[in-house]
């Protein structure tokens, strides 16, 4: 919440909708160009009018050339948004992909992880949150 002396106004959280993908036990992550050191799930935010499937779909699209196959909400996670550094609520989806990621648009990098590497930087969400589930569920190697 953002405080004022003469007023409280609570803060509006960053919306993302974004892709768990998992295959053979790793989760797909990737970095952006402008934070090539730092990995997140690929997604990112709606466009006005846009729902969180369509903003997942077209996100994906854009950063890895592909399509999500059978997207179904896996969780909602509230956290403190690694690259701009203010609340965000993540949609996130499993889902599998249409054809072999390619990174491209503002993404640097990608990377299959188990989340056991200790030289990868992961965002705190996908880190503190999504990881423990992933593992809870067995979908991780």
């Amino acid at each position: 919440m953002i405080e004022s002396a003469a007023t409280s106004i609570p803060e509006t959280p960053l919306t993302v909708a974004a892709a768990a993908i998992i295959q053979d036990g790793q989760l797909l992550v990737v970095s952006k160009q402008a934070a090539p050191e730092v990995f997140y799930l690929p997604g990112g935010k709606p466009d006005p009018g846009e729902d969180a499937l369509q903003a997942l779909a077209r996100e994906l699209g854009e950063e890895l050339g592909a399509a999500p196959v059978d997207p179904r909400h896996l969780t909602d996670i509230r956290a403190t948004a690694a690259l701009e550094g203010v609340p965000m609520l993540m949609t996130v989806f499993t889902a599998t992909l249409d054809r072999e990621p390619v990174p491209a648009a503002e993404l640097a990098d990608l990377r299959w992880t188990d989340g056991r590497d200790d030289t990868l930087r992961l965002a705190p969400a996908v880190r503190d949150h999504l990881l423990p589930l992933l593992r809870e569920r067995g979908d991780l190697a």
